[in-house]
């Protein structure tokens, strides 16, 4: 069954906007779900480096819903239907799940860091996509969320370089 869409004055064709609408969705399960993450790591963080994680946690967590509400209005703007729920980003994430019941900072770190790094790669692809479709605005988005990511990874990455 083919996502709702509704109609708008928008002037990418139609079909444009058909192909470009499930990829916004997907991303803003991605993003969900990460969000999801680095706020249980926000709440279970343990051990030496606890304050100082538990507040990057929060600052990056703030940063997701940020990029979640980019990318569903981005969606909505295009005629499609945002799937924001819990239950729909769980259904369709393509990241992997928080290891159960870890709380060990540096642990959490490179959990996250793998998801950081994985949802960076699948937007880097949908720039790639969206400008081939001639998207330009959507590729900007990517782009702009991208950057983030990218920032956010380094930010995670520098707690256990050089250890």
């Amino acid at each position: 069954m083919p996502p709702k869409t509704f109609r708008t004055r928008h002037d990418l064709p139609a079909k444009v906007r058909a192909e470009v609408v499930p990829i916004l969705n997907q991303h803003l399960a991605d993003t969900t779900d990460l969000f999801t993450q680095v706020k249980t790591a926000h709440w279970n963080v343990k051990g030496r480096e606890f304050i100082a994680l538990h507040k990057l946690f929060d600052d990056l967590a703030e940063q997701l819903t940020e990029h979640a509400d980019a990318i569903a209005e981005r969606t909505t703007a295009m005629g499609g239907l945002a799937n924001g729920t819990l239950r729909q980003a769980a259904i369709a994430s393509r990241l992997a799940e928080l290891p159960p019941a870890t709380v060990d900072g540096m642990a959490l770190v490179r959990a996250l860091a793998d998801r950081y790094s994985r949802l960076a790669a699948t937007a880097r692809t949908a720039i790639g996509t969206t400008t081939k479709l001639d998207d330009l605005a959507t590729a900007d988005l990517f782009t702009e969320v991208t950057r983030e990511l990218d920032k956010s990874l380094w930010f995670l990455e520098a707690h256990v370089q050089g250890k």
